[in-house]
């Protein structure tokens, strides 16, 4: 098969240019011609709502379909004006007022206004809602407490509409980072009049995200979704800044086998593809004018450990597994040197933040903790099972932690795959020993990592719960005077937490990526953030060539 893939790859620019290396004119020559986007985007939806959703695949499609108050602009992920044309923040940090542009609508036309906020945010953050990133809006003062049931008046929450167009936003401290939270689709405003039409506020997945029904306010409208075979989307005709937009749509396909995926970019029927095989690399690589793109990427790849379910309520147990795992050879081998070893949860460097390194692979280490846990050469070893979501990539690094804990503990571990939205459900309601897991930076700040494991987080799912963390993250660090002495307390947080290692960190994500050349204006970035409205399609690429 290797000896085959050498010989078809050389002919992926003559694929590309011409045809879909067969007879008919590709999806990706058409849709340059038509400025259709053809974007493999790794699996089916789990839905479209934003205050419920929490994958990838789901956040693409809701960031073109709904837009928040800013944006993130792609090449330098600073904020710019999405619904709000501008923003004053107070000298004191504490009050961020948001000014509307009158010219924003909702897909049926309606104006949008503030108290379209308020109503979505108070939706975001009540309880019945289930709404995992609620804790996105924490920064907001009162918010947490009415979240957590422990306030019932959302009149006491720090939102309120002062006119049409203006959305005062009172903080529980200065936030650095507050405004590029407004680009993550859980402080989206939702349109109430459709939502109220089948159902109560906080009624999960009801037909309101239906292609009939959805009225959102982004640069794009939901136009088709066949299940497990294509998402479309059409630019909408509301949108304020339409006349940047230069696409006429964007067709999504659910590709959760990255090989099909990558034929399907080889003979011309997508544009992009969300990644690629691992085997794969080296021969993109060696090509000239490759369409392989890698770059850093804001994100952690690990494996959440249900530290309730025995054995992995030992910290001993937790330890031993970790230190069992070689990093280096991982990425060497399985990963073709893709992407960095992981010591922690916070990805090194960001914002200047570096996380404290504890460990390295120390196989005496593990095999003394096993021992002192009670299973020495793993004797008694009373089984593990390790779950992941249907994936060639993850099944081989699962595979080859698999071995290296077999060679090195003497111990056993299932290996469970599952599709992608069992997978998730599985996850939210921690049945699972052991899960792979993958976390991208909402925003660019160490406390997009470090929140994960609060108490009660929505996306914590490892039972690992300490006061003391809590304290330091939501307390000490948003009252640092300094940017010095608030890493400082991150890095106190990340000790304690990597001690008790609730999970096991593997690698630093780097983004992995098959672009068709037409394709302009999608720069990489460390978030790995697409806005489309800047994207377009050069229908004479190759003449531009």
């Amino acid at each position: 098969m290797r000896a085959r893939l050498l010989k078809v790859l050389p002919l992926l620019p003559l694929c590309l240019a011409l045809l879909a290396c067969g007879g008919g004119e590709s999806r990706v020559v058409q849709g340059n011609r038509e400025g259709i986007l053809h974007y493999g985007n790794g699996t089916e939806p789990q839905g479209l709502d934003p205050h419920i959703v929490t994958g990838l695949p789901e956040s693409h499609i809701v960031r073109a379909l709904f837009e928040g108050l800013a944006v993130k602009n792609p090449w330098t992920l600073e904020p710019e004006p999405g619904v709000a044309k501008s923003w004053d923040i107070s000298e004191d940090g504490l009050t961020v007022t948001f000014h509307l542009n009158p010219e924003a609508r909702w897909s049926n036309g309606d104006p949008m206004t503030a108290e379209d906020y308020v109503w979505s945010w108070r939706r975001a953050l009540n309880p019945a809602m289930g709404n995992q990133y609620a804790y996105m809006l924490y920064p907001v003062a009162n918010a947490e407490a009415f979240a957590t049931g422990k306030l019932e008046d959302f009149g006491e929450v720090g939102v309120k509409a002062l006119d049409d167009h203006t959305l005062q936003v009172t903080l529980n401290a200065p936030t650095p980072y507050f405004i590029q939270l407004m680009d993550h689709y859980s402080t989206f405003a939702v349109h109430r009049p459709t939502i109220e039409k089948f159902g109560k506020a906080t009624d999960r997945f009801t037909p309101w995200t239906r292609v009939e029904n959805i009225v959102g306010n982004g640069a794009f409208t939901l136009q088709e979704w066949k299940l497990n075979r294509r998402i479309t989307i059409e630019k909408s005709e509301t949108y304020w800044d339409r006349d940047r937009v230069k696409l006429s749509g964007v067709v999504y396909y659910p590709t959760e086998n990255i090989s099909s995926e990558e034929r399907m970019f080889r003979v011309g029927q997508l544009h992009y593809t969300q990644t690629i095989p691992l085997d794969k690399i080296p021969v993109y690589r060696a090509m000239e004018n490759s369409p392989y793109v890698n770059a850093p990427y804001l994100g952690t790849y690990y494996y959440l450990l249900n530290i309730n379910e025995p054995p992995l309520d030992d910290v001993r147990v937790r330890r031993a597994l970790s230190l069992a795992v070689d990093r280096e050879k991982l990425n060497n081998t399985v990963l073709h040197g893709a992407n960095v070893p992981a010591y922690g949860i916070t990805p090194p460097g960001t914002l200047g933040y570096q996380p404290p390194k504890l460990f390295s692979h120390d196989v005496d280490k593990a095999r003394q903790l096993l021992a002192e846990a009670g299973f020495p050469d793993g004797r008694g070893w009373p089984g593990l099972e390790l779950t992941y979501n249907t994936s060639e990539s993850h099944r081989k690094i699962a595979v080859a932690l698999q071995q290296m804990w077999k060679d090195a503990l003497n111990i056993d571990v299932i290996l469970s795959n599952q599709e992608w939205k069992v997978y998730l459900d599985s996850v939210d309601q921690m049945n699972f020993q052991m899960a792979r897991r993958g976390w991208i930076g909402d925003y660019v700040d160490p406390n997009n990592f470090l929140d994960l494991f609060l108490c009660d987080g929505g996306n914590n799912n490892t039972g690992f719960c300490d006061p003391r963390y809590d304290d330091m993250i939501l307390r000490q660090a948003p009252l640092a005077k300094s940017r010095e002495e608030r890493y400082a307390i991150f890095h106190a947080a990340e000790t304690l937490l990597m001690e008790q290692m609730p999970f096991i960190p593997i690698y630093t994500y780097t983004s992995n990526h098959l672009i068709h050349p037409s394709v302009k204006d999608m720069p990489s970035n460390l978030m790995d953030s697409l806005n489309l409205k800047y994207v377009w399609l050069d229908p004479d690429w190759e003449a531009n060539q």
